[in-house]
């Protein structure tokens, strides 16, 4: 283990991100699923150094630009690993007249592909009371190394850290669906926290209703979970149905990019200041329903 204990340690993929900005061209910005729970949790606990991200970025000046970023939103970046034979992974985002969003995708060389291709990798992550990755995180690796990563959580959850998953299916990262089903499974049986959404649990292990999925999560004991529904707001089996706190729709939906991971960050933030399960819920979805109701991954700081 390496440093300080944090509250949170987040384990993935971030990149730059180029957007479409009116007619007026382009504006970088930095996101990713894992990154963005990062900062969505940073900025609910309010304290520098709780919340640390753990990837590996390149020496050009757009990882620097990120580690600078995520420096400023009080993240710890001391366990940020530089590649000089990678680079950060780039992708384009533009709206059409109908609000359709496209996505262009530059990630195949990016540097975090390698994370955990060597097992000094595990060495350098710090000690943290919840680590938290998601099926992105799994996703961009080889099979070797999700096979190291899956070692360390197991360590380090025997140790007393919570590991906190979101399946966050994407099926084109994956080489076959059945690699992805077994390593999900292999993950939700590790995992304390569990952050799932219900269409990707449906498209992922074939659950024909949301009722099915629901049940085969309640099937388990958990520490905390969240299983997300979008604006109906999440559930939780371990509240029975009347201790759900209501869930209000947001205000204008303009951008769903990162209400999950938003809602991510909402739910730990809570979690590790001691909150109940209902607060945690409440918490998520509310800070899901202001990230919707603007463009882009993550709100410039003035907007949360």
């Amino acid at each position: 283990m390496s440093g300080m204990k944090v509250g949170l340690l987040a384990i993935g993929e971030v990149m730059a991100e180029i957007r479409t900005e009116g007619d007026e061209g382009f504006a970088l910005g930095f996101a990713g699923d894992s990154y963005n729970t990062a900062v969505y949790a940073a900025r609910e606990i309010r304290a520098p150094g709780a919340v640390a991200y753990f990837t590996r970025v390149g020496s050009e000046p757009l990882s620097a630009a990120f580690v600078k970023q995520a420096a400023g939103e009080g993240i710890d970046v001391s366990h940020v690993a530089v590649d000089p034979d990678r680079h950060i992974g780039i992708y384009s985002v533009s709206t059409d007249a109908h609000g359709e969003r496209s996505f262009h995708y530059w990630r195949s060389e990016s540097a975090a592909r390698r994370l955990f291709a060597a097992e000094e990798t595990a060495m350098s992550m710090p000690d943290a009371d919840i680590i938290y990755l998601s099926g992105i995180t799994l996703a961009i690796l080889t099979s070797a190394a999700r096979r190291r990563l899956v070692e360390v959580l197991i360590s380090r959850r025997s140790a007393g850290a919570k590991v906190a998953f979101d399946s966050n299916y994407r099926p084109k990262l994956w080489e076959n669906v059945a690699a992805a089903r077994r390593m999900m499974q292999v993950m939700w049986d590790i995992t304390d926290i569990a952050l799932p959404s219900v269409d990707d649990e449906m498209a992922l292990f074939g659950d024909d209703t949301e009722a099915a999925v629901i049940d085969r999560f309640a099937s388990r004991d958990w520490d905390g979970i969240a299983i997300k529904r979008g604006m109906r707001g999440p559930v939780s089996p371990v509240l029975d149905p009347e201790a759900h706190p209501d869930f209000p729709t947001a205000a204008r939906v303009i951008d769903t990019t990162a209400a999950g991971d938003s809602f991510n960050g909402g739910y730990l933030a809570a979690f590790l200041a001691g909150k109940g399960e209902a607060e945690r819920l409440a918490a998520g979805h509310a800070l899901a329903a202001r990230v919707v109701g603007a463009p882009g991954a993550i709100l410039p700081r003035r907007d949360i």
